[in-house]
């Protein structure tokens, strides 16, 4: 194609996902139908799945990056600078949590105008703008959940086929599909990045919305689908409604979610509902075993508080895949080997994914984890490469056992889960962080009876 002819036929928007845990990207399906409604010609690319060309950027008006999470910013850095190059005119636009939290990094990469969680209405705004100068626009949450959210065009990106399946352990896997009920949390953990953007607050988006994208996604050949909301019980009443017309609808459909211990902790009668309902494990932010680490991190439950849930789950049949932290500077090698302990104690050994083991705080920026002395002193100047404050542990030894850890899991993400939770058992024993020998446990709790997608990586 010459260059007359593509800028002849270039797209007013170009929106670009680069990562999104596997998942056909909601926010750039969103902006689309939104931006749509206005008359634009919108061009989507999800750079995960499909290379995009230098030429793509060429005769665009406005190029928008989506950035919902700390991986996908990192990977659209030099994606950025590229169109910059390409196309000095166009108007570049990042929106999702992560624009706003890395807004001056942004700006010296070319970005014009910076977008927070809440993106789709400003994005509108700024197509029909004839201000085509810097702005410093960080769009606010939709206050009270008044934002009236309209059905995601997913009809460009690539198909369902190509992004991560839900798998079992007997061989047999389900096309997923995504979407999302609700935006932000009500909740102040002082670790999560949608915090510092949403602060405590939460958006739904209206059931109707949520289940003709499913309907769409349905028709499109998902067979299970992954509620992407930060946590699904932030409103149980809406949540259940969403399930409850989903099951009515498409009764064979599964689903998983993304849930508090601490909600569920509080709503342990719903664990058999969400079973009945189709759903087959939920991601569960557990972060550690340790009561004062979770005090630090202000998670809402305890030790005693997770332990009652996985025995509310495992009464239920429902598989739970827990995530955590196991390194922070207040980890200690007596401390990550009683992980493992609790780990191989509660029987979770093929529940984990292998990557959690190797977990590291990060400290992005507006964390709340800075408002705490003792961990604001151990942190470096900020880092935008890496898009965190770097940090090292007071103890070397454990520094370098993460890097030990990191590359067991790195190197056998797609082995047996116990095989895996045996090196990292060894690894750590060298360390002398654990004692004694891991076995394989004997109960109905094994492989075969965790479901889990086919995508390693949260973060």
């Amino acid at each position: 194609m010459s260059e007359t002819s593509s800028l002849k036929d270039a797209p007013d928007v170009l929106l670009v996902s680069t990562y999104e845990m596997g998942r056909q990207p909601f926010g750039l399906a969103s902006a689309a139908t939104w931006l749509s409604d206005e008359g634009a010609s919108v061009q989507l690319r999800d750079v995960s799945v499909v290379e995009i060309g230098d030429d793509e950027f060429s005769g665009v008006d406005l190029i928008g990056f989506y950035l919902p999470m700390h991986t996908a910013t990192r990977l659209a850095a030099p994606l950025i600078e590229r169109s910059r190059s390409r196309n000095p005119d166009a108007r570049i636009v990042a929106f999702g949590t992560y624009a706003p939290l890395n807004k001056a990094y942004l700006r010296e990469l070319g970005v014009d105008t910076v977008l927070g969680g809440e993106f789709e209405k400003d994005l509108i705004d700024l197509y029909g703008s004839s201000d085509v100068g810097k702005t410093d626009v960080v769009a606010e949450p939709s206050k009270g959940g008044h934002l009236r959210f309209k059905v995601p065009d997913r009809s460009t990106l690539p198909g369902l086929e190509n992004y991560a399946q839900l798998r079992f352990p007997t061989g047999e896997t389900k096309t997923a599909g995504y979407t999302e009920a609700s935006r932000g949390c009500r909740h102040l953990c002082r670790h999560c990045p949608v915090v510092p953007v949403y602060q405590g607050r939460f958006s739904i988006v209206q059931p109707e919305v949520v289940l003709e994208d499913i309907a769409n996604q349905v028709e499109a050949g998902a067979e299970h689908i992954t509620f992407g909301d930060p946590d699904f019980f932030n409103g149980p009443a809406h949540a259940m409604r969403v399930v409850k017309r989903m099951n009515e609808a498409f009764s064979s459909v599964t689903y998983d979610a993304t849930i508090k211990v601490q909600h569920l902790a509080e709503r342990l009668d719903l664990v058999p509902w969400l079973k009945e309902t189709g759903c087959v494990f939920v991601t569960t932010a557990v972060e550690s075993f340790d009561d004062r680490a979770l005090s630090l991190l202000n998670k809402g439950h305890s030790l005693d508080d997770f332990s009652k849930v996985l025995t509310e789950f495992r009464r239920a049949e429902l598989a739970m895949a827990p995530t955590f932290v196991a390194f922070a500077p207040w980890t200690t090698l007596e401390s990550y080997g009683d992980f493992l302990a609790k780990i191989r104690h509660f029987g979770l050994e093929y529940a984990v994914a292998p990557i959690q083991y190797a977990i590291r705080l990060l400290f992005p920026e507006g964390s709340l984890l800075l408002d705490l002395p003792d961990l604001k002193r151990l942190v470096e100047p900020f880092d935008p490469r890496f898009l965190t404050y770097p940090w090292n542990h007071e103890d070397p030894e454990v520094d370098r056992l993460h890097k030990e850890i990191l590359s067991v899991v790195s190197s056998g993400h797609d082995d047996d889960r116990l095989a895996v939770f045996d090196r990292v058992w060894k690894v750590a024993e060298e360390f002398e962080a654990v004692f004694g020998d891991p076995v394989q446990r004997n109960d109905v709790y094994s492989r075969a009876t965790i479901p889990y997608m086919n995508e390693p990586w949260y973060c």
